[in-house]
Parts: C-alpha cells; sequence; structure tokens
C-alpha cells in the first residue's frame, strides 16, 4: 500500500511539473524541468499548508491558498505577479488536458499533485 502510494504521488508530482513546465516555457521561456519539479512539490507543499489553515473560510480560504501558490511559482520563477498567474492558467490547463486523455484511456483519475484544482 505505501508503495502504491508513493508511485501515486510520483506521478501525480510529475504531472504538475510537466504542467508548470509548459506554463514557464511558454510565459517566461525557462527551459530547467528539474526546476518545475521542485516548484511543483513546493507548490503543493504551500497549498496544503494554507489550505488546512485558512482553506476553511468560504471564498477567502481558498483564495489565500490561490495567492500563496501563484507566489510560490512568481518567488521560484523570478517573475512578476501576472507572469506567475499566467504560469498558474497554463499549468492548470495543460493538467486538465494531460488528465483528460488519461482518464479517457482508463489509466488515472482527475488529480495531480502541484497544480491546485487539478
Amino acid at each position: 500500500m505505501v508503495v502504491a502510494t508513493a508511485v501515486v504521488f510520483l506521478v501525480s508530482l510529475l504531472l504538475g511539473a510537466v504542467g508548470i513546465y509548459v506554463g514557464a516555457r511558454v510565459i517566461v521561456g525557462a527551459k530547467d524541468f528539474d526546476h518545475a519539479i521542485v516548484t511543483a512539490l513546493l507548490g503543493a507543499i504551500v497549498w496544503a499548508v494554507f489550505g488546512a489553515l485558512v482553506g476553511w473560510i468560504p471564498l477567502l480560504g481558498p483564495l489565500v491558498a490561490l495567492i500563496a501558490y501563484i507566489g510560490v511559482i512568481n518567488w521560484r520563477y523570478s517573475t512578476s505577479w501576472t507572469a506567475a498567474a499566467m504560469i498558474g492558467i497554463l499549468a492548470w490547463l495543460t493538467i486538465l488536458i494531460m488528465l483528460y486523455v488519461l482518464a479517457f484511456l482508463g489509466i488515472t483519475g482527475f488529480e495531480a499533485v502541484g497544480v491546485p484544482g487539478a
């Protein structure tokens, strides 16, 4: 059971990293996939922490968690808040497309670590 959980976590993290990589590549021209993996991991941690602390507050909680997540992207890619938000949006869209295809093929469900809501 632990091995299966670890595999699901790693695959989800890699999917999240692909989304961030695509977003960062398109928006700021970043070419380092390792950087995207660390960003996805840190983003997932920050999202989980803020979600646990304030996520229960209607509307405000998820908004604060999202801003914190975008802050991680902003910090990791040394870019503007607007560019960081655009990277996040492209990451989310990329993950949705990948998860849709994988779910359609019966390989996985709709979830990925490192991209909120995906």
